[in-house]
């Protein structure tokens, strides 16, 4: 009940962002975000025994999403990143113990990347051409895909996908997610058409059926490989949850783990689409 009321909550908030929210706003929101999940990030990396510079990392972090606010290019953001990694490897070299320093400096920086590169991706795709209807895209895919997942998986997974990782994790609902996202995809198409003959330009998905479907594949496995690498990551550190933030669901990182993967994904794939 506490993960259906959470989520009964989080998601008309999240769509009315998408659609209606100044652009200025998104990229706050998208900030906080990703700062709350790098702050859980940075305390299973001190339950596996480093020590990074929390502080320094979300001002990295910070930095990050102001600069592609400011600047808005896309071919800024491997260079922003590039430099912040820097600042971060040379703070870790004056400021951390030495002998904690290799541990620290890969661990903040892994951070940066972790968190903040892949979610930077979201206020981008936003600014694109149809960028409302791609991040509702995204999010009604990777969602629909993790609704059938513990649906089919609990009705009918029998075959453990990686038990070592996520142990309830069946093959039987990895397909489950897949047809959940196909569906979804299906659904907003639909959608699309349906307004289009109103006049109404609310979602706008103009290429052709095929490549949305393949899209879904692409993102909905993205998703689910994002999914496990927070496992993987909790596990390494000994933890269950990240944090305890959003009631039923765990903590900032728990509930955006797919996201993670899945955002860059969609982004890269757009950008692929573009120069061909």
């Amino acid at each position: 009940m506490k993960r259906f009321i959470t989520a009964l909550i989080l998601i008309p908030l999240v769509l009315l962002l998408i659609f209606l929210g100044p652009r200025w706003l998104v990229a706050l929101a998208v900030a906080a975000v990703a700062a709350l999940a790098a702050w859980e990030f940075l305390g299973l990396a001190r339950s596996s025994g480093a020590n990074p510079p929390r502080i320094a990392v979300l001002v990295a972090i910070a930095t990050l999403f102001a600069a592609n606010f400011a600047w808005d290019q896309r071919d800024q953001i491997a260079a922003i990143l590039g430099i912040l990694s820097l600042a971060l490897l040379v703070y870790c070299t004056f400021f951390r113990p030495v002998e904690q320093m290799l541990a620290d400096a890969s661990t903040a920086i892994f951070c940066l990347f972790y968190v903040g590169m892949t979610l930077v991706t979201l206020p981008a795709l936003r600014e694109e051409t149809n960028g409302p209807s791609l991040v509702a895209f995204l999010f009604c895919v990777v969602w629909a895909g993790d609704i059938a997942a513990l649906y089919v998986g609990r009705a009918w997974g029998r075959h453990k996908m990686a038990p070592s990782l996520s142990p309830n994790k069946t093959w039987e609902g990895a397909l489950g997610s897949l047809a959940g996202s196909l569906m979804v995809t299906g659904v907003l198409l639909g959608l699309a058409r349906l307004f289009e003959m109103w006049d109404q330009v609310w979602l706008s998905y103009p290429e052709d059926l095929w490549y949305w479907l393949g899209l879904a594949v692409l993102v909905n496995v993205a998703a689910q490989v994002g999914d496990l690498a927070e496992s993987a990551l909790k596990r390494s550190a000994g933890v269950k949850d990240s944090g305890s933030l959003l009631p039923g669901h765990g903590g900032v990182l728990d509930r955006i783990d797919a996201l993670l993967l899945a955002a860059p994904v969609l982004w890269y794939a757009q950008l692929i689409h573009q120069w061909f």
